[in-house]
């Protein structure tokens, strides 16, 4: 066993939090007015701009963010200021369907992805194949944050608490408070979580930085140590950072849960006050992150992949000299547990979600809503049982699941986006454009030796050819009909 991170009362603090979050499940089952999907799944919609925005927020930027995202600012430098321009894309991708989506969602009592895709397309085989791919990225998602909050439990604890009791653990109390409450229950303890990873952020960045100087102040280490920060970017690095806007901006920006966000705000000005607010979450979430990393990065240059994630606890275990220090450190580990466990609670919902009302009930419509919901819950159980299994027990990276949640969803963003906007454009148009972009994104990413077409992502390839297959399919059919 290693020397644990946290002492025993920064543990107690920690397990007393993460019980809390039951009591916020008992209190939203409490809340629930009626036993309808619509109020399980939705709240009711009943959102303001506050908890809409907080639950928004909480949900996009998950542990990948916080971890993830200081290891890549560490490795690449300056280069990563990308990842701010990342994160913006996102609500770019929403301004492109989202207005739209949520008056149709009032006017038609939208639930899930599938209930658009089937209202506006009218096509059994289309819906069908959504929300497949819907259900497998999102179990990809959840097995993805189970292996991060495993290791996070493991290493802070110093192995006292072990990778597969960590997953366990978290899995258990996550599904617990998501099934009393539903998106009330997920949605309040969005809002505690959210509210914990910005504060504990700017908490972190002004230690930091008050502790190991400015960027000014590290400029001259940062050049001897890390010359490769300074390098002119080439066509090369251009192309990936473009290519990666493409794909979060049409492939994040689609997420079931997110979507489902839009459904349950309570008013069109609570949606769009949210997003606004949403705008600056980069400049005071993503950026004092990558300037940690890099602050670090001239304070620990020869890190390797696996530890420069670890960049942020390395720094503030190495202040554990300075008063207080201890707790800073318990609110970090606590945020980055928060920030994992909000997209993970989501993302059970979403499936929950699709499976009742887009599988189960199109097979059964005589179902009562009574009955659905329990469905629901009891698929959620077993959803997140087997998915803890996988996490601990198959070796795949958390890479390349972030990897293939983003490159194989970002293929439906024409169905969603296009079909809000253009009444004739029809379903086969979308099915040939989807089925292409899928088939070609799928090749590439299982036959590794065949690397990256044209040196993209094949996910970005993939949602290119769907676009231009949906054009010109479109185009095609429309003319023949119009000669006949």
């Amino acid at each position: 066993m290693n020397n644990p991170l946290l002492n025993v009362p920064s543990m107690i603090f920690l397990i007393l939090y993460l019980v809390s979050l039951i009591g916020i499940g008992i209190l939203g089952k409490q809340k629930s007015k009626e036993n309808t999907l619509n109020d399980f799944y939705l709240g009711g919609k009943s959102f303001g701009a506050g908890v809409l925005f907080l639950t928004l927020y909480a949900t996009q930027y998950s542990g990948n963010n916080l971890i993830g995202f200081a290891g890549s600012a560490y490795r690449n430098g300056w280069f990563f200021l990308v990842g701010v321009t990342l994160m913006l894309s996102v609500i770019g991708g929403y301004m492109l369907y989202a207005p739209k989506l949520f008056r149709l969602s009032q006017q038609q009592d939208f639930i899930t992805v599938g209930d658009f895709i089937a209202y506006r397309y009218q096509h059994k085989l289309l819906t069908t194949l959504i929300v497949i791919i819907c259900l497998v990225v999102l179990s990809g998602y959840i097995l993805s944050n189970l292996k991060a909050i495993g290791y996070i439990m493991s290493y802070v604890t110093g192995g006292g608490i072990s990778f597969a009791q960590g997953i366990v653990s978290m899995a258990l109390i996550m599904v617990i408070y998501e099934t009393l409450g539903g998106m009330r229950s997920v949605a309040w303890t969005d809002a505690i979580q959210g509210s914990l990873l910005l504060v504990t952020i700017l908490i972190i960045f002004a230690v930091i930085w008050t502790q190991y100087g400015s960027i000014f102040d590290n400029q001259n280490t940062l050049e001897s140590v890390k010359k490769q920060f300074f390098r002119t970017p080439e066509m090369g690095d251009i192309k990936q950072w473009v290519s990666t806007l493409v794909m979060v901006c049409f492939g994040a920006a689609v997420y079931p849960q997110a979507i489902q966000r839009i459904y349950a705000s309570k008013s069109k000005k609570s949606l769009q006050r949210s997003f606004q607010l949403m705008l600056f979450m980069p400049f005071f979430t993503t950026l004092p992150i990558i300037i940690i990393a890099i602050i670090g990065a001239a304070h620990f240059p020869n890190l390797d992949k696996v530890t420069s994630d670890q960049i942020i606890l390395l720094m503030l275990s190495k202040l554990n000299n300075i008063a207080g220090m201890q707790y800073i450190v318990t609110l970090f580990v606590a945020a980055a547990i928060a920030a994992i466990m909000s997209t993970v609670d989501s993302a059970m919902l979403a499936i929950a979600s699709l499976f009742t009302q887009d599988i189960y009930q199109a097979y059964r419509p005589q179902a009562s809503q009574k009955k659905l919901i329990y469905l629901g819950k009891v698929f959620t159980w077993i959803l997140i049982a087997i998915m803890a299994a996988l996490a601990i027990y198959v070796p795949v990276t958390l890479w390349w699941l972030i990897q293939l949640k983003l490159e194989i969803l970002c293929q439906i963003a024409p169905a969603i986006m296009l079909g809000v906007h253009f009444k004739q454009l029809k379903a086969s148009s979308i099915l040939w454009g989807l089925i292409t972009g899928i088939s070609f994104t799928l090749i590439f990413m299982f036959s590794p030796s065949l690397g990256q077409p044209f040196g993209i992502p094949a996910g970005v390839v993939g949602l290119m050819l769907n676009a231009i297959i949906v054009n010109l399919h479109h185009k095609l059919t429309t003319r023949s009909i119009s000669t006949h």
